[in-house]
């Protein structure tokens, strides 16, 4: 299976580029080259950045794509949009971003979402690694 991973050299990304290879997968990766460049040096490596310059994802078909880094709908839109017609399946991956008050212990699926009003998502600067604190309640 070929499959493209936003993001794959830290955090879950990582993981999920390690077992995808483990399995014998194809994988290209698509990230700013960055963080742990050396890593996979057997993989195809696309270099951009998902707040404007998705020039490298313009050709290239996948059965999968995985991604594991759209902190702002925006950019997640715009990816998801760019693969429609050359991806198999696209898969949208929120950790931390998902769940209000992370600090909680025994947080399942019924735990309470986190809100973040549209506008505060978009003060994200370029480059930022981290989402934005959320707040309970949508603005």
């Amino acid at each position: 299976m070929k499959i493209l991973i936003l993001g794959g050299t830290r955090f879950l990304g990582r993981f999920l580029t390690e077992s995808a290879l483990k399995r014998g997968h194809e994988v290209t990766l698509f990230n700013r080259g960055k963080e742990n460049p050396e890593l996979f040096p057997e993989v195809e490596k696309l270099t951009g950045d998902r707040g404007g310059d998705l020039s490298e994802l313009e050709e290239g078909e996948w059965d999968a794509v995985i991604d594991t880094c759209g902190f702002v709908p925006r950019v997640v839109r715009e990816s998801a949009k760019l693969l429609a017609d050359r991806a198999g399946h696209y898969t949208f991956i929120s950790s931390a971003s998902v769940y209000d008050e992370l600090e909680s212990p025994g947080i399942d699926e019924h735990h309470p979402v986190g809100q973040m009003s549209l506008s505060d998502a978009e003060e994200m600067t370029k480059g930022m690694t981290n989402p934005p604190v959320m707040n309970t309640t949508a603005n």
